[in-house]
């Protein structure tokens, strides 16, 4: 009897299991939003297919030295699959990778050729590329009469300088001057933001992490000073901003996730699946801050139609996802 339970057991197929590590960059509500959505798709995915993943997840608080030692245990404990969720963490998981055949999958990359990205054999991912043109399109149409737009970013994210490129020859073209001020840390975006007030008639903010840090510190210095903040993702208006525009990060998570799925189950290799971009077209605008502005908010969605496919109303909330 013994002899024929141990026999069943044998013969009983194990579950395939594979370890994941997760690597976000930095706390803050887009970065969580897309976590959020990767877990859930994963978990979702694995059920449907039969398999356990183990997630690991990791924070580098937007220190490369941090995440250079998270690279070094996740490489060291032998995972099967990294999650690098924003430029410096894909960068430095690439780093940590070099000369094994782990994979990695990137999330929320805005320029994945400008960081060093594309012509990997172990890497592939998801793009939250901006289209630069269109936003600023938005911004004059709601406001046809501006004259000096503000450039709100970090120097030290690769993710702004191509958008901040782009913004720069758009304004250049139209003849609006344009006020540049940058910060690498939410301190100095907060001291920032209170020097454009006075100068700048709106504000633009790409798909940056360090000022969507400080979103929710900034929000009402430019409400207060009648200053129109558009940005580069549907979180920052979440968090105060006037307009969001650009990828939903929950799709993009669920991308990210079909595409770990596909490499993990589905024998594929990260050069059979291409970096994924996607649809720049939801505008997310925050009513609130819509309202203290003095805007109609039915004459701005009007405004905004012509340059998205939907547009999202929502109001200021600390934290989301």
């Amino acid at each position: 009897s013994s002899t024929a339970a141990e026999t069943s057991a044998d013969t009983t197929p194990a579950v395939q299991e594979f370890n994941v590590a997760i690597v976000q960059q930095l706390d803050h509500a887009s970065l969580d939003e897309i976590r959020t959505a990767i877990v859930a798709q994963l978990q979702a995915l694995a059920e449907e297919k039969g398999v356990k993943v183990n997630i690991q997840e990791f924070n580098g608080q937007n220190d490369a030295t941090v995440l250079n030692q998270i690279g070094a245990q996740v490489v060291g404990d032998g995972v099967d699959l990294i999650i690098p969720i924003a430029t410096l963490a894909a960068q430095c998981m690439v780093t940590a990778a070099d000369g094994t055949d782990i994979p990695i999958v990137y999330a929320a990359i805005s320029d994945p050729e400008a960081a060093g990205l594309t012509g990997l054999s172990n890497v592939t991912g998801t793009s939250d590329a901006l289209n630069t043109a269109f936003i600023l399109d938005m911004m004059l149409a709601a406001n046809p009469d501006i004259k000096t737009v503000g450039l709100l970013y970090s120097n030290s994210e690769a993710n702004s300088t191509t958008p901040i490129a782009e913004a720069k020859a758009y304004l250049q073209e139209k003849q609006i001057d344009f006020v540049e001020k940058t910060g690498n840390t939410s301190g100095e975006i907060v001291e920032a933001a209170a020097s454009m007030v006075g100068r700048v008639d709106a504000v633009f903010t790409p798909t940056d992490n360090t000022v969507m840090t400080a979103e929710l510190s900034i929000y009402e210095t430019f409400t207060e000073a009648g200053v129109q903040h558009y940005t580069g993702a549907d979180s920052f208006a979440l968090n105060g901003a006037f307009v969001g525009y650009g990828v939903d990060y929950v799709q993009l998570g669920e991308a990210t996730a079909d595409m770990v799925v596909e490499l993990l189950c589905d024998g594929k290799t990260p050069a059979d699946l291409p970096f994924q971009t996607f649809d720049n077209g939801i505008a997310t605008i925050n009513t609130e801050t819509c309202e203290a502005l003095g805007l109609d908010l039915d004459t701005v969605k009007k405004a905004f139609a012509p340059y998205c496919t939907e547009v999202v109303e929502v109001t200021t909330a600390e934290n989301f996802g």
